[in-house]
């Protein structure tokens, strides 16, 4: 029943989103709001520009998942905004690229959309993508031509790494982020090449992952030396997807579960970091991973302690089309926001772990905490709570 419910849903939402998006044509002049540089094909990519066909005063709200996360946007309000992007491509090399990568480094490295022209082979059929890495993507045409009609303002700390073929990318993303620069802007700089000292394109959905990567081993520099904190849990949600941080006295380390809200036999999926970190990709998780462990570091580090950290998260019914990883981000960041509760011990910690989730989505959690491998590396034992 859901199953159908949940289609339904989706279906409304496209279509109504599809309704209200602007006609492209084929020559249109538009608001250059961000890049996008696909992985099909690699090394031979697509370099697309996002941007309505037309000129919007406020074109920046466009692509902007803080913003949306803050004003507590819906799927509706967020699949509207990305509906009206045009996503206009040209193909590229990822190390010899093509005139257009220029303008799209412009675009991404300027404070504030760039009023540009476009001409398309042939004017864009409407249409609007779901993704799970990245924001859902509007309709696409292969790009003819393509130029500023008015000049970027760049910032002149993002103009310095760009002239500095020294500087690593590392160091430009988190020196950028201390200066307000937000991971989003980040993420669509290091995919366009503007960072680093052997500089490429890097697919979007790379990048991203590697920009929460970056910041939150910059976090974790100073976190792993900071004095240890205690036991406490945390709870909060954004768009369906609802988070329980379980905090533990003890050194950085850092297990994520993802599941579904749903009463039965539950599935999830599971990585897992020790102190030191890992060496390999977070397979089972893949981006969710890294922006979550992101917005702990970061969490930590503003809170001068240092814990393990478990975290559950329950994907629900209300999550009814993928947003992109960036909602996982900004819900472990509002869980983090939320008011605390601290507890007297281990077990008691998991005692309130197990009813929270029994009494909100009637899952029993006990099996999947008995398969911990942060609450075994301590030879936590269940049975005096289960």
């Amino acid at each position: 029943m859901f199953v159908r419910v949940a289609y339904k849903e989706k279906e409304r939402i496209l279509m109504n989103a599809l309704k209200r998006a602007p006609i492209a044509k084929a020559e249109f002049s538009g608001s250059g709001v961000a890049p996008f540089v696909g992985r099909f094909g690699y090394p031979i990519v697509n370099v697309g520009l996002l941007s309505p066909p037309q000129i919007e005063a406020e074109a920046w709200k466009f692509d902007a998942p803080r913003f949306w996360a803050k004003e507590n946007h819906k799927i509706p309000e967020i699949v509207n905004y990305r509906a009206g992007l045009i996503n206009s491509s040209q193909k590229s090399s990822v190390k010899q690229p093509e005139k257009v990568v220029e303008i799209a480094q412009e675009i991404a490295m300027a404070t504030r959309p760039v009023d540009i022209e476009i001409e398309l082979e042939k004017a864009p059929m409407n249409s609007i993508t779901p993704d799970q890495w990245t924001a859902p993507m509007g309709p696409r045409g292969r790009l003819k031509s393509v130029a500023l009609t008015q000049n970027p303002h760049i910032p002149t700390k993002v103009e310095k790494f760009f002239s500095d073929k020294g500087a690593l990318a590392a160091e430009a993303v988190t020196t950028l982020y201390q200066k307000e620069v937000d991971e989003n802007s980040l993420a669509r700089m290091l995919s366009i090449g503007v960072f680093g000292k052997n500089r490429k394109l890097v697919p979007t959905r790379w990048s991203i992952t590697a920009t929460d990567d970056m910041l939150a081993n910059d976090f974790l520099e100073e976190v792993r030396g900071l004095p240890i904190g205690e036991f406490a849990a945390y709870a909060g949600e954004y768009l369906g997807n609802h988070y329980l941080v379980l905090m533990f006295p003890e050194r950085w380390r850092y297990e994520l579960f993802e599941l579904y809200a749903k009463p039965g036999d539950v599935q999830y999926s599971t990585d897992y970091e020790r102190f030191d970190g890992r060496k390999d990709y977070a397979e089972n998780c893949a981006g969710g991973y890294y922006t979550v462990r992101m917005a702990l570091a970061e969490h930590m580090k503003r809170q001068k302690r240092q814990c393990s950290a478990l975290v559950l998260r329950f994907i629900t019914d209300e999550y009814v089309l993928p947003l992109g990883v960036w909602v996982t981000r900004e819900a472990t960041r509002k869980a983090l926001a939320n008011r605390s509760i601290s507890f007297g011990s281990k077990e008691l910690l998991l005692t309130y772990a197990k009813h929270w989730a029994k009494k909100r989505f009637g899952i029993d959690i006990v099996p999947l905490l008995e398969n911990s491998l942060l609450l075994k590396e301590k030879d936590v034992s269940l049975a005096n709570w289960v």
